[in-house]
């Protein structure tokens, strides 16, 4: 996701970054010629004059651009709790950081097992951006992980889950040995279970998306409208039809494509969450707690 600053009023109407209009510009092109033939010809086709009057289009025009916001903020809301979500990831991540300064250290046995724990909570956090996103893990999990844990890690239908029950017996060894306090180990498995809280809840965003049907509609009704409006405009604002229509149809499917755009929050566009940040983030949070 791309931070942009704010430009002022005059760069605003003019500037492109982070603007769909490169998206809709093939479209926008077509329907915009579209309106200067029909403009040309006066909305005759093939010697037959389409009449139609600007009323439906009012209509229908206000109905569409309702629901067209409603989709967008559904859209929007699945993109703010998946920020959300990855929020608490962050947070529980550092909060087990911290919590596991409560565990006594073996100085004989060599090895921190906080470090180990600690690098299998960053190795966790890369895991869940690319099952989120669908892609390889292995470049950015693997060089976290012991050995034993990879091949682990590969083994499970779930890599994200082996990881968090990994911890939890680990949490639980240590429990056993008496190198951690009851209470502070039912701490840990707390902040465990709302990492699994979290990601669960991301893949409810990730598998459950708009229903098709709804989103088809509103498609087929916008480009429908944009396509027909110069018939009803042409006899009203003459040569000056193409303009209005390009206007309206910038409107429209711009709003389409935005819904489009941030109906799956975790892809790897500009406008989606940051999630290579976010990882970089929890990265060097957990490794400083190391130290």
């Amino acid at each position: 996701m791309r931070i942009i600053e704010r430009p002022n009023a005059f760069r605003l109407f003019f500037t492109l970054r982070g603007s769909v209009l490169p998206r809709i510009a093939p479209t926008l092109l077509v329907c915009t010629a579209s309106a200067l033939a029909i403009s040309l010809t006066h909305g005759f086709v093939l010697h037959w004059k389409v009449t139609l009057t600007p009323v439906p289009f009012s209509l229908i025009g206000l109905a569409l651009a309702i629901f067209l916001g409603f989709r967008n903020s559904a859209a929007y809301e699945r993109f703010w709790e998946a920020r959300k979500l990855w929020g608490s990831v962050v947070h529980r991540s550092r909060t087990l950081a911290r919590q596991l300064q409560y565990l006594s250290i073996d100085a004989a046995a060599g090895e921190d097992p906080r470090a180990r724990t600690i690098r299998r909570a960053i190795a966790y956090a890369h895991a869940l951006r690319h099952q989120l996103r669908g892609d390889d893990a292995k470049s950015d999990v693997s060089a976290w992980l012991t050995p034993e844990e990879w091949r682990g890690f590969e083994a499970a239908r779930l890599g994200t889950d082996y990881l968090l029950r990994r911890s939890a017996a680990e949490v639980g060894a240590w429990l056993r040995e008496g190198r951690l306090q009851p209470q502070m180990a039912a701490q840990i498995d707390q902040t465990l279970a709302a990492l699994g809280a979290a990601q669960a809840g991301c893949e409810r965003i990730k598998s459950t998306p708009i229903p098709f049907p709804y989103t088809l509609l509103l498609h087929r009704t916008a480009y429908l409208y944009c396509f027909l409006l110069p018939f009803g405009l042409t006899d009203v604002t003459g040569l000056l039809t193409p303009f209005v229509v390009a206007i309206v149809a910038y409107t429209f499917f711009g709003l389409d494509a935005v819904g489009d755009e941030i109906e799956n929050p975790f892809g790897t566009s500009e406008h989606h969450l940051p999630l290579e940040t976010l990882c970089q983030t929890i990265e060097a949070d957990l490794l400083e707690a190391c130290r």
